[in-house]
C-alpha cells in the first residue's frame, strides 16, 4: 500500500527506507469511490459455513504522501443501515439492538493513527475503529495495488487488504447456543477491503 496511514507525533522509531520515485507521483489528497469499493467481512455461521456481507453506504478520504508514506492519513465513515449480506431478514436482526443499534448508532468510523512498511508494496496500517460508542485499534494488512488514470481521465490507486477482529470487543455479543455445542455466530470476524480512490483535482 506504500502510503497509507499516519505517523504518530510520537513515534521516534527510524523511518522506512526511502519510497520507490515512481511513488511521489502518487502524493495528494483522493476521495474513495464507493462505485468500485468493497468493504466486506465473513463471519462463521452455525459452526460449519461462511456468511460474506458488505457494506455499500459509506465515504473515505485519503491523504498519500508516496515520498514519506509515514505522513499519509485515512478516514471512513460507514452508514450501518446499508449492512448487506444477500438475506434482508438476516440484514434487519443485524440492524436491530441484538448487533449493531442501527437507530441510535448509525455510523461506524475509522481513523488512521499508524503505519508499519514490511517491503515490497506490504504495508500495516493501524488506526481507530469505532463501533456502539465504543473505540477500539485495528490492524489491517494492505497492499498498494498501484495507480493509473481510467478512461474518465481520474488518476486513482488501489489497494486490498485484510483484518480480523472480535466483535465481542465492540460490545457486539449476542449469540445462541448451538443443541450440537457451539455458538450460531463466531465471534471471530475476518475483513477484507478494495479500495479504488480518486485523486482529487
Amino acid at each position: 500500500m506504500g502510503i497509507f496511514g499516519r505517523k504518530n507525533e510520537t513515534d521516534t522509531t527510524t523511518a522506512a527506507s526511502p519510497a520507490d520515485p515512481a511513488l511521489a507521483a502518487v502524493t495528494g489528497d483522493y476521495t474513495v469511490d464507493p462505485a468500485h469499493t468493497t468493504l466486506g467481512f465473513v463471519a462463521r455461521h452455525a459452526m460449519v459455513t461462511n456468511v460474506k456481507g458488505a457494506f455499500t453506504d459509506f465515504t473515505g478520504e485519503l491523504h498519500l504522501d508516496g515520498t514519506d508514506p509515514a505522513k499519509s492519513s485515512a478516514s471512513f465513515d460507514v452508514r450501518m443501515e446499508s449492512i448487506d449480506t444477500g438475506n434482508a431478514d438476516r440484514d434487519g436482526h443485524l440492524k436491530s439492538a441484538d448487533f449493531f443499534k442501527t437507530d441510535e448508532f448509525p455510523t461506524m468510523t475509522f481513523r488512521s493513527t499508524s503505519v508499519e512498511a514490511l517491503g515490497g508494496s506490504d504495508y500495516r496500517v493501524t488506526g481507530d475503529l469505532s463501533i456502539l460508542g465504543t473505540t477500539k485499534p485495528l490492524t489491517i494488512d494492505l497492499e498498494y495495488n498501484g495507480s493509473a488514470k481510467d478512461p474518465f481521465g481520474n488518476e486513482r490507486a488501489g489497494f486490498e487488504g485484510k483484518a480480523e477482529i472480535l466483535r465481542s470487543a465492540w460490545g457486539l455479543s449476542w449469540n445462541a447456543a448451538l443443541e450440537t455445542g457451539g455458538v450460531l455466530v463466531s465471534d471471530k470476524i475476518k475483513l477484507n477491503f478494495d479500495i479504488s480512490a480518486i485523486k482529487n483535482a
